[in-house]
């Protein structure tokens, strides 16, 4: 018993939050008289939240470097709508090459802001700021205050389109290709993490105990089938989740496995030591703001295939949903402490938080408001602990 009390207090806004989302589904699941876990809702609940998954991945990197956010990320995703429009919709440009472009005027953007951040030193709060204005106004004038639709029908699969089934062979009436990826993605997890706990015992770390770990796996593993199942009852795995799921994975280990993770980290936790220790804190940082942009140049990419059209109002707040979903999903409004992972819970809870209460009929000022009560206990949560970790 003192072991798991132990693990629990070492992960406590991790296992919080699991917590809470699995609580919030069952309530919205008995609330609803079960259309929150339909099939089809459970798609739609990703492919309504997409965006904010893949800002929620930037915005952690930002804030892991020292509580850091980025004010921007909602007008970039607007302006980047508003720029693929002009060169899909208006200038009639084959879609790969206007998405090329579009991620290298993403990456101009990281850039800009980036240096003003890392090198000129002009605190991050005030350069997006600006960045939200100037985007949300170039937006405007590229758009003439006029919406840009339809685009292309291979553009909105980007977010509305889905894994063919290729290994359905005897006419299954459910997406077979789902299935199957659930299992092998299953078999993948459950090897890796054998990997990772026989790796720590060799090294010496402590691991949970073994019967906990059994039940880590136990539940992992239902979430990855049930959501394939969910899947394979609707129309497949929608391309926008695999997407995300790259993403997840990819920042997952850039944070969690490699040096500069570690001083992303490093930095957020005490950046005038991190510098001492040979650490190039200007890198880091410039590194956060240039990723974020890309981002949310995808994000962009994402919720303009999503809307079918560019907008000049698209993106508004945008940014608050991403800060929150870091927030809620244990990131510390200090810096140095969250996790890709967590940033995705967090994303999640507002997304079904959002859908429940729509289902129920809830209305928008009550939504809005019920929100910032659940980002108001989870950064209270995060000061109060640390205040009790320090006295």
């Amino acid at each position: 018993m003192e072991n798991i009390g132990k693990i629990l207090r070492n992960n406590l806004r991790q296992y919080a939050m699991l917590i809470a989302l699995v609580v919030i589904i069952i309530f919205f699941q008995i609330s609803t008289g079960g259309i929150l876990l339909y099939p089809m809702n459970v798609t739609n609940l990703f492919l309504q939240n997409s965006y904010v998954l893949i800002l929620a991945v930037g915005m952690t990197i930002c804030i892991l470097t020292g509580g850091n956010i980025d004010l921007s990320v909602g007008s970039i995703v607007a302006f980047i709508g508003a720029f693929t429009g002009t060169l899909i919709i208006n200038m009639k440009m084959p879609m790969l090459p206007a998405i090329l472009i579009t991620l290298g005027v993403g990456l101009l953007i990281g850039i800009w802001q980036g240096f003003w951040i890392a090198y000129v030193r002009i605190p991050s709060f005030i350069v997006t700021l600006a960045g939200m204005l100037v985007f949300r106004g170039l937006t405007i004038t590229i758009l003439q205050g006029i919406t840009l639709a339809p685009y292309p029908e291979e553009y909105q699969k980007i977010s509305g389109g889905f894994i063919p089934d290729f290994l359905n062979f005897f006419g299954a009436d459910f997406n077979v290709t789902s299935i199957v990826v659930g299992i092998i993605l299953s078999l993948i997890y459950v090897l890796g993490a054998f990997k990772n706990r026989k790796e720590r015992a060799r090294y010496g770390f402590e691991n949970t105990p073994f019967y906990l770990f059994i039940i880590q796996l136990i539940l992992v593993v239902a979430v990855i089938m049930l959501l394939s199942y969910a899947f394979a009852e609707y129309k497949g795995i929608p391309i926008i989740f695999v997407v995300i799921a790259i993403l997840a994975g990819a920042y997952t280990i850039l944070t969690q496995r490699t040096v500069f993770g570690r001083y992303i980290y490093a930095m957020g936790g005490n950046e005038r030591a991190a510098q001492l220790s040979g650490i190039d804190t200007n890198k880091v940082l410039f590194f956060a703001y240039v990723n974020m942009a890309v981002l949310a140049t995808v994000a962009g990419i994402a919720f303009s295939s999503r809307l079918n059209s560019a907008s000049p109002g698209a993106g508004q707040n945008f940014e608050l949903d991403a800060i929150a979903s870091c927030f809620i999903g244990g990131a510390s409004a200090y810096g140095g402490v969250g996790t890709v992972m967590g940033a995705i819970i967090g994303a999640l809870v507002m997304g079904v938080l959002n859908n429940g209460m729509s289902i129920m009929g809830v209305g928008i000022d009550m939504q809005m408001t019920i929100k910032g009560l659940v980002l108001l206990i989870a950064v209270a949560f995060d000061v109060i602990s640390k205040k009790k970790s320090r006295g």
